[in-house]
């Protein structure tokens, strides 16, 4: 009897784990049909990559992407007909950082997004970052918020993406807190992706003004510029976004219409 109750366990376990594995291929499976089909139609592919990380450092508080720079770029080019994946390393609910989803950080887009069921089900339902491929994109994108200076910055996965979308010479945008995830990316000679190139990223004083300096593991505008990015910044707050080459970036969330514009612009 006792023989017979590890047996049906085990098989329990058996079975709860093929369910698992079949349910993780099906997911791929239906991004990559979908993209197939998309490829098929002639449309454009972009992948939004958003943070997983929620916790802002040792301060109890959560974090995570914001709103606003997700949703804008999102319908700007959803509505053009751009076919939009969204991913995050560890797949699943990508966090929403609270600040951003209060009624003082209220945009259009915002509004939008917030009526929008499909999209929050697509937020609420990443896929996982490692199981995306440059081959399959005309473009990446990455959406800001502080979550991105803890895990995107770091993400060995993250990097290699960006690495194969820059070798292929596909637009690589970022907007805000986002240009973190550019701190270990390099170019196929070795140097920093950044090295001379123009960029912009959420500045030292604006990093001040929220009070948080103390609390992020390094500031965007230090780390673009000791990876030798020639980088410039208007007022603290003010709409500023630049390109270089395959690269565009904006300094914070109301830059992201912007960026959202040079990348749609890139990808006619």
């Amino acid at each position: 009897m006792k023989l017979a109750k590890l047996v049906m366990l085990a098989l329990t376990i058996v079975t709860a784990t093929s369910c698992k594995d079949t349910k993780s291929e099906t997911t791929s499976e239906k991004v990559s049909e979908e993209l197939k089909e998309s490829k098929k139609n002639k449309t454009m592919n972009v992948l939004f990559v958003l943070t997983s990380h929620d916790k802002l450092g040792d301060t109890g508080k959560k974090t995570g992407f914001w709103v606003e720079e997700f949703a804008n770029p999102y319908y700007t080019l959803l509505d053009k007909g751009v076919s939009i994946t969204i991913a995050t390393p560890n797949g699943g609910a990508a966090p929403i950082d609270p600040s951003s989803d209060s009624p003082d950080a209220a945009t259009e887009a915002t509004e939008r997004f917030n009526k929008d069921e499909d999209a929050k089900s697509k937020i609420a339902n990443t896929n996982k970052l490692f199981d995306m491929n440059a081959d399959d994109f005309d473009a990446v994108f990455y959406p800001g918020g502080h979550g991105p200076l803890w895990d995107l910055a770091n993400d060995e996965t993250s990097i290699s993406l960006i690495e194969k979308f820059n070798s292929q010479d596909k637009p690589v945008a970022f907007v805000c807190h986002a240009p973190a995830a550019l701190k270990g990316v390099k170019n196929t000679n070795g140097t920093p992706l950044v090295k001379g190139k123009k960029v912009t990223g959420f500045t030292n004083t604006e990093e001040a003004a929220v009070g948080l300096t103390e609390v992020v593991p390094f500031l965007v505008e230090d780390m673009l510029s000791e990876n030798g990015g020639i980088y410039s910044k208007k007022e603290d707050w003010a709409a500023y976004a630049i390109q270089d080459g395959n690269l565009i970036t904006g300094q914070n969330p109301a830059s992201s219409e912007l960026v959202a514009e040079k990348l749609l612009e890139s990808l006619k």
